[in-house]
């Protein structure tokens, strides 16, 4: 059997962000170190217990989970509860968490936890805005040498943004950790939008996670019926994008996407296209190539593997 992968899930849930720590609890390839919770769809007083409510669906109330920034670097904080409710996980009705909320800040995580464990060994999940990453980065610039790769969420180009025209969610709600993380020199895969809307939770997918007959595929199949409603009918789509389940997905199966190395800049100084990642896909500049920007997904097998994986718990 091969070393499990070690990860941090950095995360703001938000379904799509519980879809994808499900996934990465029903994996054995995967060794979850921490999750850190960060501001973003709902505020970090929801996220952070949402992070927890996982874990105890999962039947994994020794993953341990850290709360980190509570606000951008420099904006201020934007929510999504239109798309994700008034607790970031509308839909079911899990209990509250019994499992604590670690003591230390993330970010002293993230920092302790990588100078520590071997360099080239932690993968960085972030699903959310990237403020507990850049603040990390900032803190202790040793570390990112030490990163084996971020795997991300976030952006767009050729789908263009999902919040304003020009900018996705996450990116948008802090570009600037955004721009610390893209120019810190790290190996970085970016599943942008262009991408996860080519994921969409079809009312047959959904059938399929209710047909489990566990309380996970029960959660699973609420979660996402509630979250499609708004994308639906944004959209006019058979279902919404689900975003976030992408990044582990990738970690999993990397062959069910396709894209191509890449310069991505984070634009932070206009209001109108504030948030936006430019990324030079037809190497059009002279920058630097600092991500793998996927554009294509299997979303057949994307499916079918989040069916089988959160069959497992």
């Amino acid at each position: 059997m091969p070393v499990p992968r070690k990860i941090i899930i950095d995360t703001d849930p938000g379904q799509d962000d519980a879809v994808a720590i499900l996934l990465a609890l029903g994996s054995s390839e995967l060794d979850i170190l921490g999750i850190t919770a960060v501001a973003g769809n709902v505020p970090l007083k929801l996220t952070e217990n949402n992070a927890r409510k996982i874990c105890e669906l999962a039947g994994r109330p020794d993953i341990k989970v850290y709360s980190g920034a509570i606000r951008p670097l420099i904006r201020e904080l934007v929510t999504a509860e239109e798309v994700h409710g008034k607790t970031g996980l509308n839909g079911p009705d899990l209990p509250e968490p019994t499992m604590k909320l670690q003591e230390q800040h993330a970010v002293d995580y993230l920092v302790e936890t990588l100078m520590r464990e071997e360099a080239g060994t932690i993968t960085l999940c972030p699903l959310g805005p990237l403020t507990n990453v850049a603040l990390a980065l900032i803190r202790e610039p040793r570390i990112a040498p030490r990163i084996k790769e971020i795997v991300l969420m976030g952006g767009g180009f050729f789908e263009g943004g999902n919040i304003t025209p020009a900018a996705e969610f996450n990116i948008y709600v802090d570009p600037h950790a955004a721009d610390v993380v893209f120019r810190s020199g790290v190996p970085i895969v970016m599943m942008p939008l262009d991408v996860t809307h080519k994921a969409l939770t079809t009312t047959k997918r959904i059938d399929a996670f209710r047909k489990l007959g566990t309380k996970v595929g029960l959660a699973t199949a609420q979660m996402l019926e509630f979250f499609e409603r708004y994308d639906e009918g944004k959209y006019g789509t058979d279902g919404g994008p689900l975003h976030d389940p992408c990044v582990i997905a990738y970690l999993l199966k990397p062959e069910l996407f396709q894209g191509r190395h890449c310069n991505v800049t984070v634009e932070t100084s206009s209001e109108l296209t504030m948030g936006m990642t430019v990324i030079d896909w037809w190497g059009v500049t002279k920058r630097p190539k600092n991500a793998i920007v996927m554009r294509d997904i299997d979303h057949d097998g994307f499916f079918v593997l989040l069916v089988e994986r959160l069959g497992r718990l």
